[in-house]
């Protein structure tokens, strides 16, 4: 892993970084540390658009919160740098960079970001959306996390029979038509284990880039996150 120059601090203060996956692919990622010592680390996987500008806000936002904070960028592996638009063309072609990935290679990346994070202490996982999907993933298949949150994750439930080795919390929205009530039962009669929770708000809810964003439910979610990263993690 390789650390470039910082990237532009009126935008952002974090910098930009290379990441190698056990395949030997090589990935962008987006690093940020908090101002004092990390109280633990924390690997941000990004929606189906890419690493956004909203994906660093929220980096930013944690490690306002004490966590440094690694953002893979889970399309290079087809399309290096893409930041897709929160539109009908963006989602189709955040799809299509999906589909042709894959959930093994994608896990691969995850991990890789795991590995850069754990410097900086106990790693987590979060993400939305494709990453809330790949959050549930990491939290069955791969090593080095303590604990897994996944917002809003659409294929959760074609993976349902994935047994969690970590401490899990998941949110869903209440009128999200991705993850519809059905799916929401099913996750939760199959994992009674996981913390999950409910809230009154369509599917991405928490990009306040995107006209389903709600801020309550978003400020909710992201109190409930925090209690729950903080009570899992075990001592640096």
């Amino acid at each position: 892993m390789d650390e470039s120059e910082p990237t532009d601090q009126s935008e952002r203060a974090g910098t930009s970084i290379r990441l190698h996956a056990a395949d030997g692919h090589a990935l962008n990622a987006y690093r940020v540390h908090p101002r004092e010592p990390a109280s633990g680390a924390l690997v941000v996987l990004h929606e189906i658009f890419g690493v956004t500008a909203h994906i660093r806000n929220v980096c930013d936002r944690f490690a306002a919160d004490g966590y440094s904070v690694v953002a893979p960028a889970l399309f290079d592996r087809v399309r290096p740098g893409v930041e897709l638009g929160y539109d009908a063309d963006g989602i189709a072609a955040g799809r299509v960079l999906r589909d042709a990935i894959g959930w093994d290679a994608s896990l691969r990346d995850v991990q890789a970001a795991i590995d850069a994070a754990a410097v900086d202490g106990p790693v987590a996982v979060l993400g939305f959306c494709l990453g809330g999907t790949l959050a549930f993933l990491a939290a069955a298949r791969l090593t080095g996390l303590y604990g897994a949150v996944g917002y809003y994750g659409g294929q959760i439930a074609q993976f349902i029979d994935k047994t969690p080795r970590v401490p899990l919390l998941l949110h869903f929205g209440d009128f999200d038509p991705r993850v519809g009530a059905e799916d929401r039962e099913r996750i939760r009669r199959r994992h009674p284990e996981a913390e999950i929770h409910s809230h009154p708000a369509d599917h991405g809810f928490n990009c306040d880039h995107r006209k389903e964003w709600h801020a309550p439910s978003a400020a909710k979610a992201l109190a409930i996150t925090l209690d729950f990263l903080d009570r899992h993690r075990p001592p640096a």
